[in-house]
């Protein structure tokens, strides 16, 4: 998994008018934890560009005013109406100790279904794993090349190789719809078809 370095400050102050002032200043408020102790930190947003608006998931590097902590980003808040990043925690990695993590889904293969006419539905993007820290993947590959209408791939699919997914089995990943114009199309035949049995047997009774 990659590394993003993320360089933030001591916090001296941590009242809530000191935290709306960092973020008009163009810093997010974060705190470390899982160590000795708590450090409370602000960083340009900047630098969580590529740590945030990815499609993978890395672990961080911070730097703290020279003291350097491996570690990942275990939460973040954001403004409801301007997305605007509020705050961040990040959790301190120690090698040999497990950890959960958020890791992104990503769709291979073509669905059969979609092909003729389907609707690929996302149904979850990111899968929650228990890991060490050196078998965490980036993100996880799911194959939807067998879905076809009606079918979905479910988490129970997903072959876990050294990590533990946490997301219950029986929960969907990706599944194909099928179009309001095929299943109207398809119930229009039926009835046609049953339609076309009635009046057959009508008539061999009338000759009778």
């Amino acid at each position: 998994m990659k590394t993003i370095e993320i360089i933030g400050y001591k916090r001296a102050n941590l009242g809530k008018k000191e935290s709306a002032r960092l973020r008009t200043e163009g810093y997010v408020p974060g705190v470390l934890y899982g160590g000795d102790t708590q450090a409370h930190f602000y960083a340009p947003v900047i630098l969580f560009r590529d740590l945030v608006y990815t499609p993978d998931a890395h672990f961080v590097n911070l730097n703290i005013e020279g003291d350097e902590y491996r570690c990942i980003l275990q939460d973040i808040q954001f403004h409801p109406v301007n997305e605007m990043i509020l705050h961040a925690d990040f959790l301190e990695l120690h090698e040999g100790k497990i950890v959960k993590m958020s890791v992104p889904i990503k769709l291979s293969g073509t669905a059969p279904g979609v092909a003729r006419g389907g609707t690929l539905m996302f149904k979850r993007r990111a899968l929650q794993l228990k890991a060490l820290p050196k078998d965490m993947p980036e993100h996880i590959d799911v194959d939807i090349s067998s879905l076809d209408f009606g079918k979905s791939v479910k988490v129970s699919d997903v072959k876990a190789t050294h990590y533990v997914i946490l997301d219950n089995p029986a929960n969907s990943i990706a599944v194909v719809e099928i179009p309001r114009a095929l299943r109207g199309k398809s119930a229009d035949d039926e009835a046609t078809e049953e339609d076309e049995v009635e009046v057959g047997e009508g008539e061999a009774e009338a000759e009778a």
